[in-house]
């Protein structure tokens, strides 16, 4: 492959998969964050039958197929709408970008903002907001998705009270249980009318954009570093890229309902052992951790050369603290911030970005996988 990377401008879904380099990427996006035991096991079953047994944990809390057949999309469909884990239909799903805390407490709030923000997004009057325009439930006493995408964000004050939140504004709006997901809605509707050609919200509160009245009450600073260990709810597991097999998903929904997360974890309910699985990392500070990699060549389209390989190679050599990300291209799917190290894939040959992201001007180039260990 040659030339720029191709920009979509969405997110697949489960009724509009994208292709890849392995087949159709198909996007399951659970309803409230949350995966039930037979949901995950059934959709562990379906990917085995109708892809290649891969799934990635995406940066939006959904789980994604990978390797499916073309022929096998409409019988995959079937079976999710059984387990109802798909939209009425392609559009709705598009709309849908509802990424929620996964440390709610049964019979709170967030359950109840999660339920009524799907129901205003499916209705025939909702905004037919931009492909990767999301909103974020951060409803917990302190906030933990500040770090992950989203444009439209509910959050609490330092006083415990509910505010929305653009994202890109450092104040939000005072809103109550009763009118939080309405004026969601209005600040949604409020977007279309005003972003002209910008496609998130934080792009046009850089522009300069004046929200209307009322975002006066300052933002709390997420200080939450999300990790693998136990919590209170259960336990967190990671996966290496955020990547595990049919056969890890099956058995990690045997310990309990599974909660998404942004962070390519797992929150697996009430489970008071890290479970001990092939793929899972349960070692805070495996470096690991603090190395993102898309799929790379050959299993993206657009991927120039490998690059999980390469971040398994180069994790052992990150200096303490630092963050890597490897890009099989300059589009920087897996990573689009700044990271302290940037490797990006070439034709040829690896690029290195320090303090940028995948498409920003490389400090050194023309490296192999053995000279990148030593420029690290």
């Amino acid at each position: 492959m040659s030339g720029a990377p191709q920009i979509k401008g969405w997110c697949p879904g489960a009724l509009r998969p994208m292709l890849s380099g392995d087949g159709w990427v198909v996007r399951v996006r659970p309803y409230g964050g949350r995966l039930r035991r037979a949901q995950a096991d059934g959709i562990a079953t379906l990917a085995a039958a109708h892809g290649n047994g891969i799934f990635d944990l995406s940066g939006r809390g959904n789980i994604q197929m990978r390797g499916v057949r073309e022929d096998s999309h409409k019988p995959l469909i079937e079976g999710l709408r059984r387990m109802s884990l798909v939209d009425a239909d392609a559009s709705v799903e598009g709309r849908r970008n509802i990424l929620v805390t996964p440390f709610w407490q049964t019979g709170d709030d967030t359950e109840l903002f999660a339920a009524e923000l799907t129901q205003a997004m499916a209705a025939p009057d909702a905004p037919a907001l931009p492909g990767k325009f999301g909103f974020a439930i951060d409803t917990g006493r302190s906030p933990v998705l500040q770090t992950a995408s989203a444009d439209i964000r509910l959050e609490r004050d330092a006083g415990g009270g509910l505010i929305l939140v653009a994202d890109g504004a450092d104040t939000g709006k005072p809103v109550t249980s009763e009118t939080a997901v309405d004026e969601a809605v209005a600040l949604a509707h409020w977007f279309m009318v005003t972003c002209k050609d910008h496609t998130r919200m934080r792009r046009l509160m850089t522009a300069g954009a004046a929200l209307p009245p009322g975002s006066i009450v300052p933002r709390q600073t997420q200080s939450y570093v999300p990790k693998p260990g136990h919590t209170p709810l259960g336990a967190m597991t990671a996966m290496a890229f955020g990547q595990m097999t049919s056969e890890t998903l099956a058995t990690l929904a045997k310990h309990g309902g599974l909660r998404m997360t942004p962070w390519r974890m797992l929150l697996v309910e009430s489970a008071r052992q890290l479970p001990q699985i092939d793929g899972i990392i349960t070692d805070a500070n495996d470096p690991l951790l603090r190395v993102v990699a898309c799929t790379g060549a050959p299993g993206c389209a657009q991927g120039l050369g490998p690059t999980r390989d390469v971040a398994r190679a180069l994790a052992p050599h990150l200096p303490c603290g630092q963050t890597l990300h490897v890009s099989g291209c300059a589009k920087g799917c897996a990573h689009p911030g700044a990271a302290d190290l940037t490797i990006r894939a070439t034709e040829t040959a690896y690029d290195l970005i320090r303090n940028g992201r995948a498409s920003d001007a490389p400090e050194q180039t023309n490296l192999t996988p053995d000279t990148l260990i030593k420029a690290i």
